[in-house]
């Protein structure tokens, strides 16, 4: 079973890594539609790792962010994808992928949490509806 503080841990994981991703691909060119989707997703993951920082710090609980190592070599690995091809359709793919693997992970931690902790709950729901509507965004462009 996981505790507030694991599931407020995983969720600023999930948005540092989807921040990651996104900024790792925004100096290649792209259509319009699709940049500004990634520029509406990245404002979005970042409004919920600010909500999560604040409650962790309401409680005095040691923020902690994705590890360093693993956010240069994902960038590095989707510079590598994109070298040949419809950029674009790489690009939603990268995307769809990191947010069903994002999801999945959120949509486990929630089935771990026992405990009613109304904030925790529903922040962790609102990070599984966005990767849910970011999925369906990029499918637009494969």
């Amino acid at each position: 079973m996981k505790n507030s503080k694991e599931i407020l841990e995983n969720m600023l994981k999930t948005t540092q890594m989807g921040q990651s991703g996104i900024r790792s691909v925004m100096d290649i060119s792209m259509r319009p539609a699709l940049r500004q989707a990634l520029e509406s997703q990245l404002k979005e993951y970042d409004a919920i790792e600010q909500e999560a920082q604040k409650i962790m710090s309401q409680r005095n609980w040691p923020i902690t962010a994705a590890d360093p190592v693993v956010r240069s070599l994902s960038s590095f690995v989707s510079r590598a994808k994109l070298t040949y091809g419809n950029t674009d359709s790489k690009i939603a793919s990268m995307m769809i992928q990191g947010n069903t693997k994002g999801m999945i992970s959120g949509l486990q931690d929630m089935h771990q949490f026992p405990q009613q902790d109304t904030a925790v709950s529903t922040l962790a729901q609102k990070l599984i509806d966005t990767e849910t509507n970011n999925i369906r965004q990029m499918k637009t462009f494969l």
